[in-house]
């Protein structure tokens, strides 16, 4: 869009008229004048009359007030406008890290009337809960037997839930380095503003690799301002079948949620237990209560400056008049002829 940014510039439109209507010219008698011996010869070859007779006719003023309407429009400072953009720059830096060890694999999630594993359902609220981040920045770290910083912290959402689409089980290892995860994290965030650091932790298992322990990252991450909220995924309890029969078994055995506890009071965050996707769905719903998304949004639009333009046009215009008065040399053979004909007379 086309804007003026200042538009009171162009009341000085109607001031050559005034000036023209309203001042009176120069004095034709003996008062001290400058002599322009070749105004007449450019005043005729303009088509125009003598100085003391001529009268500017409309023709002749349109292009001076045109190059005058084109200076004030260059002054009026005219800049083109973008759409809006949003500025996102006062949310939470929010790391999200995700274990992909063997035992993620688990089917004991329903998603949709059917048996997934514990991943699957993992990515399913968590396209959700990414979608309603919008203006904080988030990171994504996914860890087995290592820790990977998948996605640093970023605006664009929609890379970092692709990424999280695309990991696999056991991609990181089988294994689950639950403190190197959190080291990571806690490298990452401590670098932002303070107040705004939070990392949401989701595994089903133990620490059970890795070169530091949970609870030592925990009390780190605590030290730099850090707030974990830690998830223990998985069902307590789920029929397996056999060939001599069917028995009932806790696959969240190796769930380790005392220290998971530990970690998430260390840093003034909390623990959360998702036994179903239901659950796992209420707990990020609840995470978005928990750290509220800043609900003002700023904008602003990119402008252009476009002042150069009419600038450029009107000195291009004003260089018509001096161009069609220029005297241009006679051809040789012309000078010659002009010449002889002087002579003869």
């Amino acid at each position: 869009m086309l804007e003026l940014e200042w538009p009171w510039i162009l009341i000085a439109l109607p001031l050559p008229l005034l000036v023209y209507r309203w001042v009176k010219p120069a004095s034709s008698g003996n008062d001290a004048a400058l002599y322009t011996p070749f105004y007449g010869k450019l005043s005729s070859m303009m088509g125009g009359q003598s100085a003391e007779q001529e009268t500017p006719s409309g023709k002749r003023l349109i292009l001076p007030c045109f190059i005058w309407l084109l200076l004030l429009v260059a002054a009026s400072k005219p800049v083109w406008l973008g759409d809006p953009v949003e500025l996102q720059d006062s949310g939470r830096d929010l790391m999200m890290a995700v274990d992909l060890s063997g035992s993620m694999e688990m089917n004991d999630m329903v998603l949709n009337g059917r048996q997934v594993d514990r991943l699957s359902a993992t990515k399913a609220v968590m396209n959700d809960f990414i979608e309603r981040r919008r203006g904080d920045r988030l990171g994504l770290i996914l860890f087995g037997t290592q820790a990977y910083l998948q996605t640093p912290l970023t605006f664009d959402r929609e890379t970092v839930r692709t990424l999280m689409n695309e990991s696999g089980i056991g991609m990181a290892g089988n294994k689950t380095a639950i403190g190197d995860a959190l080291g990571l994290a806690v490298k990452h965030l401590r670098k932002r503003p303070e107040d705004s650091r939070v990392l949401i932790l989701l595994t089903d298992g133990a620490n059970t690799a890795g070169e530091i322990s949970p609870l030592q990252a925990a009390q780190i991450a605590r030290e730099e301002g850090i707030k974990i909220y830690a998830i223990g995924l998985g069902a307590e309890e789920m029929v397996e079948r056999s060939f001599f029969g069917s028995r009932r078994v806790n696959p969240s055995a190796d769930l380790d949620e005392q220290t998971l506890q530990e970690m998430a009071g260390l840093t003034g965050g909390q623990y959360f237990r998702a036994r179903n996707i239901e659950e796992l769905n209420r707990i990020y719903t609840l995470l978005d209560q928990l750290e509220p998304v800043a609900q003002e949004e700023e904008l602003f639009r990119p402008s252009k400056n476009l002042f150069y333009w009419p600038l450029g046009l009107a000195l291009l215009l004003s260089l018509i008049p001096a161009i069609m008065n220029i005297n241009l040399p006679a051809a040789p053979g012309n000078r010659k002829a002009d010449k002889g004909k002087t002579h003869h007379d």
